[in-house]
C-alpha cells in the first residue's frame, strides 16, 4: 500500500512520459493509446469456455507489459487493468471470482509482488468482483523467453481454497501459446470450478499478423521475465 502512494505522489511530481512519442504522459498519451491494435483473434485455449485480451502485444502495448513486468509501474497497472476490467463485462458468462496465474518465484523474489496479482485486484475492483489466490506455481523456469515447444507444456499449477461450482475469471499479462492458460484451467476444474474464462492484456500475433516493432529492451536493472 505504502509503494501505490509513493507512486502516486511521484506521477504528480515527476511525471512520465508517453513510450509511443515520448510526451509526457501517465502512462500514454491519448493519441497513441488510440493507435494501439486490438488484440489478434486467436483459436480457443483448452478448457478455457471464453477469453479476451485488450490489446495486440506489440509497440506500445508491449513497452507498457514490460514497465509493469520490469519495472512494476503501478500507474501503467491501472490503466491497463482498467481497460482489461471493460473487456469483461462481454462475458457470456456470470464472472464470481477472480484470480491471477501466479508469477515464478524468482520474480516475486527478484520484484517482491506479483504483478498478475496487482492486474487482477484491478480487474476484481472493475466488475465488482471478489479477488482470490487459487493458483499456486512449482518451482520452475519462467515462462518468458523460453521457445514455444518449451512453452506448450506450460507451467505445473495447482489449485486451492473454496471455488467448487463457480465461474472464475483467470488474470494474465500475455498469452502467446495458450499453455498457461490451459494449465490453470486444467487446475481450477480439478478443483471444482464450473467455468473458466480468462482475460489477458496483451495477445502474441501469430506469425505474419504483427507489425515490424522494435523489441524492447531491458535496462540491466531488470531481471528475466516470468
Amino acid at each position: 500500500m505504502l509503494r501505490g502512494v509513493v507512486d502516486d505522489l511521484l506521477t504528480v511530481l515527476l511525471p512520465g512520459r508517453c513510450p509511443g512519442c515520448g510526451r509526457r504522459a501517465e502512462p500514454v498519451c491519448e493519441r497513441c493509446a488510440a493507435g494501439m491494435r486490438s488484440a489478434p483473434h486467436a483459436p480457443p485455449v483448452p478448457g478455457i469456455a471464453w477469453s479476451t485480451a485488450a490489446f495486440a502485444y506489440e509497440g506500445v502495448a508491449r513497452e507498457l507489459v514490460a514497465r509493469v513486468k520490469y519495472r512494476n509501474e503501478r500507474i501503467a497497472v491501472r490503466w491497463l487493468g482498467a481497460r482489461l476490467a471493460d473487456r469483461c463485462t462481454s462475458a457470456p458468462f456470470a464472472i464470481d471470482i477472480v484470480t491471477w496465474v501466479p508469477a515464478s518465484a524468482s520474480r516475486r523474489a527478484a520484484r517482491g509482488v506479483d504483478h498478475g496479482a496487482l492486474l487482477a485486484r484491478v480487474v476484481g475492483s472493475g466488475i465488482g468482483r471478489d479477488v482470490y489466490e487459487l493458483l499456486k506455481r512449482d518451482n520452475g523456469p519462467p515462462q518468458t523467453g523460453r521457445p514455444a515447444a518449451e512453452r506448450r507444456a506450460g507451467p505445473t499449477l495447482h489449485a486451492g481454497g473454496s471455488f467448487a461450482g463457480r465461474n472464475v475469471l483467470v488474470v494474465d499479462d500475455v498469452v502467446t501459446t495458450g499453455a498457461t492458460l490451459a494449465a490453470a484451467a486444467r487446475a481450477l476444474h480439478a478443483g471444482g470450478a464450473r467455468e473458466v474464462l480468462a482475460a489477458t492484456v496483451a495477445r502474441t500475433p501469430r506469425p505474419g499478423e504483427g507489425r515490424p516493432v522494435p523489441p524492447y529492451t531491458r535496462s540491466p536493472a531488470d531481471d528475466p521475465g516470468g
